[in-house]
């Protein structure tokens, strides 16, 4: 993707905030247009490719950007605490665990399909690293897991709620909302899809086309929709994941480091040592969840058992961004 003159301007000449409204408007633009079932797989790799050359940018010429993520782009956590705080009567929060901007055509689809009002299409940052536990900490609940089965208790920041977390069918899952007025609801997909299919001859192709016919299937939406009758409606992921399988190898020196860093992740905890490269491929940061050294930008390399096809937790756009759809019907 060739950057025309508006977006270089928009990412050389002005603040850090505008530099990262250019590349979150920019991402969004490419990763929300529409999708077609049959096309969606080749599709996704052609976006998956336009936002690598933003990738590129921030790794090669601005990685210094990565510094002020934290400060330039708003938390999706503290997002959702400002929105929960507005005077809507009853209200609603659906966490899609893991889901990408890549998955945004299928719900604004599915929605406007449907006859619901979509208010806003916007994405946020994950914490850093984009981590689950991370994201539950940031919201006051000690896990996900502290959701299940009406777990969430009085210390979190999303007063007063009912709450879930499960993994379960949709239609299942439709069973569990009760008349409470506010909810609260984590879904592990599609996290436990993108670790299961993260191996060797698997990947983005099949995580696509199972998120074609998990956001298409007619329980999916009654669900949503049983969340969304007589409540305001956020649908929204603790964090994305890098497709890990179109990162290009790191060799050498670079694979080395990296492998002793990171092994098979992409974040590891503590301060420590980031290599002499420049471009750096690692980079330290410090935050509310204390001091870790992430990777930076779109590598792979080789490590035991194979490096994942899909992973989070580093340095990427498509990994720290969460989609942010807030609907009513």
């Amino acid at each position: 993707m060739a950057f025309d003159a508006a977006i270089v301007q928009g990412l050389v000449q002005g603040s850090d905030e505008d530099a990262w409204r250019v590349i979150v408007d920019r991402a969004l633009s490419v990763a929300s247009k529409s999708l077609a079932p049959a096309s969606a797989p080749s599709e996704i790799v052609k976006r998956e490719r336009e936002i690598a050359s933003l990738d590129h940018f921030l790794s090669a010429a601005a990685w210094d950007l990565w510094q002020s993520f934290a400060t330039s782009v708003e938390r999706n956590s503290t997002r959702l605490v400002r929105w929960w705080a507005e005077p809507y009567s009853a209200k609603a929060i659906l966490i899609l665990d893991g889901l990408s901007l890549r998955e945004l055509p299928w719900i604004l689809e599915g929605a406007r399909e449907r006859g619901f009002v979509i208010h806003e299409v916007n994405a946020f940052a994950s914490e850093l690293p984009g981590e689950t536990n991370e994201f539950a900490r940031a919201l006051g609940f000690g896990s996900r897991s502290q959701l299940q089965n009406d777990g969430g208790g009085l210390s979190h920041k999303l007063q007063p709620t009912a709450t879930e977390s499960v993994d379960m069918p949709w239609e299942d899952c439709e069973r569990l909302i009760s008349a409470a007025k506010n909810w609260v609801f984590w879904h592990h997909w599609p996290d436990s899809k993108v670790h299961d299919g993260a191996v060797a001859g698997q990947g983005l192709d099949t995580l696509t086309r199972d998120a074609a016919e998990q956001l298409r299937d007619p329980d999916f939406w009654s669900f949503v929709e049983r969340l969304a009758t007589g409540r305001r409606l956020v649908v929204t992921s603790d964090h994305g994941y890098a497709a890990t399988g179109y990162f290009p190898d790191a060799d050498g020196e670079v694979g080395q480091f990296l492998k002793a860093t990171f092994s098979s992740g992409r974040s590891v905890k503590g301060q420590g040592e980031c290599g002499p490269f420049v471009p750096p491929v690692a980079m330290p940061i410090s935050g509310p969840h204390g001091d870790y050294r992430l990777a930076l930008g779109r590598w792979k390399w080789k490590s035991p058992g194979g490096y994942p096809t899909m992973t989070h937790g580093g340095l990427s756009i498509l990994e720290v961004l969460s989609p942010f759809i807030e609907i009513t019907k």
